[in-house]
């Protein structure tokens, strides 16, 4: 019976096993065929069947009890020290605060400023370098349209990435030495790409350099802003965002004084070439070079070293900067007052390596360890305390960045549609031309010539036309055809008129030798219309500079959310006036004036993400919020793109739309103006 209770309560739940338990101790519980009999040695009926013994019973039961009560203490244990930790972060954030004032703000922030600006000004350069260099690019790789287009996305989807792993791991391993690794990678695949000649391979290095680049801005401004106090933080924060500006005017002042230079190239036959648009891509990497040289000489983020209990190295940090800035404004015997600083509770982290474990199954342990602690930390900024906060600026930052991106691409896209309209307005049409020993010193470009007889060709179309006893040497030509026509006893010398390029044409003892590699060019690729892609965007980043001026003298004075929702409105209106750029020029001053406007809210959106977020998550959510841009950025581009030469009326809708919408959430956000870092 007692055995028939057992295996009735087993199957009933977990309480009736522990009754059992209290049973099996029962004497009167037992039958008397049982009397006489060792219970260790007696097989009951239910041990056919699996079941455990009420003596198994009782120890399972003890064990399961106990493992319940020691995950309620970890759960009482976590939750208290989650309070200390939090705790510890509002006193360390006011105390912080403090320790800032008395430091002042001198001579360390200001070489610190320049330091991570450089790192900035690299961001700013790699969007540009693949706009610049495709038009060259094209040549050398012979790209077609969708391998062009995936070249042009490609470093924001790097971005995207390096943005999220970069922010991830600086809140865990520091801000200092997370950026040193990724403008690393950043500067060896730029210059890698310099180098390389095939599509494939180019493409990878640019989506590695964009990949190490991606950690610049969420490191940046998260490092800088934990070593300025609150009254100069949201000031010198914006003046910060100047060298993004900067870096656009370098990369265009680069490509127009490097890449129209054809002369500045070698070839090692026709398999290795190294054109001017080369040197431009390696001129690109300095400004990360340079970044990595002088961050080498800075300290790591005090704030990042007190939040992970290391005080020693916090307050050596903190006297530094103390130090720096006293002896720079003459106050050489100021001795920095704080003696001790309070430090964030820890929680112990113990990984058992294992005295004879392998090297790589070590490392294998401790980058398993550190991901799992990163993503802990990127799901806590959607807990409750941070979801609601997390999901606005996801939304803010989503739809500043569709807009501006998608129309800072499509206003260049433009005004290339614009100029094919004009250059095919301008096609000359010949028709029975007959030209005989004639030295062409001057270019036939964008002509069309029918049933004629004459020498050489560069940029034309021919159609129905002789060519007797020509000599073509050294031609690079864009969307050059010769449809119906003869040839007889030409030579073709290092050219890149392939066959393809003869429609239904025919050749009597013509020769082609040492052809070039090339391929098919857009008919729009003159030098004159580099150098104006070249202008057009220094002018665009140029443009910014009086929106930059304006948000950093403002930004203290009348708040973050104000200077967002205020520039963000102002354009959308501004993307009303777009349906009035009919030319060239109408097109470049509106690209100019929306980006003056626009970068009034980036700047602030920067400010307010990085105060918005305690210093243990900056980062992590500042990275993902700007991964989130980059994804929004590739969208933008895909779809606003896709309307050029339709209809503007849906960019402008897009734009205007996104904008107002991200305008009006920036109002129900938090504002940040006069409060401590947290």
């Amino acid at each position: 019976m007692d055995d028939d209770g057992r295996y009735r309560d087993n199957h009933g739940g977990g309480r009736g096993y522990y009754r059992n338990d209290s049973r099996a101790n029962d004497d009167d519980a037992h039958s008397d065929s049982t009397e006489g009999h060792d219970e260790d040695d007696e097989i009951y009926e239910g041990e056919y069947q699996g079941i455990p013994r009420g003596d198994s019973g009782k120890a399972d039961g003890a064990a399961v009890h106990a493992h319940a009560q020691v995950q309620a203490q970890h759960f009482r244990d976590l939750s208290a020290y989650e309070g200390e930790r939090r705790k510890d972060q509002e006193e360390l954030a006011q105390q912080y605060e403090s320790i800032l004032q008395e430091c002042g703000h001198g001579k360390f922030q200001w070489t610190l400023y320049f330091v991570l600006g450089l790192a900035l000004m690299a961001d700013g350069v790699e969007i540009f370098v693949v706009g610049f260099v495709l038009p060259s690019a094209e040549k050398d790789m012979c790209l077609s349209e969708p391998n062009k287009g995936m070249l042009g996305l490609i470093v924001y989807l790097g971005m995207m990435v390096g943005a999220f792993v970069w922010g991830g791991l600086a809140d865990r391993i520091g801000r200092r030495q997370t950026l040193l690794i990724s403008l690393s990678i950043n500067s060896v695949f730029a210059f890698f790409s310099s180098f390389v000649q095939g599509y494939s391979s180019f493409l990878f290095c640019r989506l590695a350099s964009g990949v190490g680049i991606g950690g610049s801005i969420p490191i940046v401004f998260s490092y800088y802003s934990e070593f300025l106090a609150q009254e100069k933080r949201g000031e010198h924060l914006s003046w910060l965002c100047m060298f993004w500006m900067i870096g656009g005017i370098y990369a265009s002042a680069m490509a127009w004084a490097i890449i129209p230079h054809y002369g500045w190239s070698f070839q090692m036959g026709s398999a290795y070439q190294f054109h001017s648009w080369r040197v431009f891509v390696l001129v690109c990497a300095f400004p990360s070079v340079a970044a990595i040289s002088a961050l080498t000489t800075m300290p790591e983020s005090p704030r990042f070293y007190l939040e992970n209990g290391k005080h020693d190295e916090a307050w050596m940090i903190l006297k530094q900067v103390h130090d720096t800035n006293m002896r720079a404004k003459g106050y050489p015997e100021r001795v920095f007052s704080v003696t001790t600083i309070k430090t964030v509770k820890q929680m112990d982290e113990l990984v058992n390596l294992g005295d004879g474990a392998a090297w790589h199954e070590k490392w294998r342990i401790k980058l398993t360890s550190l991901f799992h602690q990163v993503w802990s930390n990127f799901q806590t900024v959607f807990s409750p305390e941070y979801r609601r906060t997390t999901y606005m600026m996801m939304a803010v930052w989503f739809s500043m960045s569709f807009s501006y991106y998608g129309l800072t691409v499509w206003f260049p896209d433009m005004i290339k549609y614009l100029q094919k309209q004009e250059y095919a307005s301008r096609t000359k049409v010949f028709v029975k031309e007959k030209v005989e020993h004639v030295t062409f010193n001057f270019t036939l470009e964008n002509q069309v010539h029918r049933q004629g007889e004459y020498f050489n060709d560069k940029s034309m179309v021919f159609e129905d036309s002789l060519f007797e006893e020509c000599y073509f040497e050294d031609i690079t030509s864009s969307n050059t055809f010769f449809k119906n026509c003869t040839f007889i006893a030409t030579l073709f010398y290092n050219t890149d008129l392939f066959k393809y390029r003869l429609v239904n044409s025919r050749l009597i003892n013509s020769t082609f030798l040492h052809n070039k590699e090339g391929c098919l060019l857009s008919d729009v690729s003159d030098e004159n219309n580099a150098y104006m892609v070249y202008f057009v965007s220094f002018l665009g980043t140029l443009a910014v500079l009086p929106g930059n001026i304006v948000s950093a003298l403002l930004m203290d004075k009348i708040g973050r959310l104000r200077m967002l929702a205020g520039s963000s409105v102002i354009s959308c209106v501004s993307c009303f006036f777009l349906s009035f750029g009919n030319s060239e020029s109408a097109m470049i001053a509106l690209l100019c004036l929306f980006g003056g406007i626009s970068i009034a809210s980036w700047n602030a959106l920067d400010v307010l993400t990085v105060e918005l977020y305690p210093s243990d998550k900056r980062t992590t959510a500042f990275g993902f919020l700007n991964a989130l841009c980059k994804l929004a950025a590739v969208l933008g581009i895909s779809i606003f793109t896709s309307f050029v030469g339709i209809t503007k009326a849906v960019p402008i809708l897009f734009a205007s739309g996104a904008l107002a919408a991200g305008s009006f959430l920036a109002l129900k956000l938090p504002e940040t103006r006069g409060q401590v870092l947290q």
